[in-house]
């Protein structure tokens, strides 16, 4: 009975932890982002609200004015301020989207199996441009001081999808190649794909999804051309 290959066993054991780390990285983005604002007043601007209590709001943007306790709400068809109470906004979800522009680092790739070579976790060089769409989503709480006041807090939570370009590095040797091409060296990659990002609040955190096309004579022999992988992004917000 042929015993199992180790260096296999060991691989799978090692994807099963990146893909542990990522699970945790996601989970904990998607927390970082439930956080109370550093500014306690929205931003004069339009905005999309969400009442279940009224769902007429939901039809079109309304310019929102931040006055303290008191919103204002300007309605352009009449021309008119209509002022909500803390005791009605309180229950509302503003939504706004934007353009968004970041630049990214790829501190890691995952590239899947290629014939007999397994899964490759890369940490080679790799920075992007990203431009994409950005929703930001905003409600008021309201943090019980004494039985008889509050303090209000604005929490907010961002999030985003868009495409990326880049330029980094892979490592190239006769391992990576279809044919023996005799030298190692870093090769120069252009990356291109898909992504889905976080505010969390300190940095932006996300996933990626793209191919690479490498720069040199040696493409057609390498086995990861414009191939598939996955990777987790950080960056700055430049907005």
């Amino acid at each position: 009975m042929s015993q199992p290959d180790s260096s296999n066993c060991t691989m799978t054991f090692s994807l099963r932890i990146v893909c542990n780390l990522l699970y945790v990285a996601g989970f904990c983005a998607l927390q970082s982002c439930r956080v109370t604002s550093s500014v306690s007043t929205l931003e004069p601007d339009f905005y999309s609200i969400r009442s279940m209590n009224q769902p007429e709001l939901r039809n079109e943007k309304h310019y929102v004015i931040d006055s303290g306790d008191t919103l204002q709400l300007l309605v352009k068809q009449i021309d008119k301020r209509q002022y909500v109470a803390p005791s009605t906004y309180k229950y509302w979800t503003f939504r706004r989207s934007e353009i968004d522009v970041d630049v990214f680092t790829l501190p890691f790739k995952i590239r899947p199996a290629q014939g007999l070579l397994p899964a490759q976790l890369n940490s080679n060089f790799n920075a992007a441009l990203y431009v994409g769409r950005r929703v930001d989503l905003y409600n008021y709480r309201w943090q019980s001081v004494t039985p008889t006041f509050g303090v209000r807090q604005l929490r907010s939570r961002g999030f985003g999808y868009g495409f990326f370009a880049g330029i980094g590095s892979t490592s190239m040797t006769d391992f990576v190649t279809r044919s023996p091409i005799g030298i190692e060296y870093e090769g120069v990659v252009l990356d291109a794909g898909i992504a889905t990002i976080y505010d969390a609040r300190v940095f932006n955190v996300g996933l990626a999804f793209g191919i690479d096309y490498l720069a040199d004579a040696n493409r057609q022999h390498w086995i990861y051309q414009q191939k598939p992988w996955f990777g987790v992004l950080f960056g700055l917000n430049l907005n």
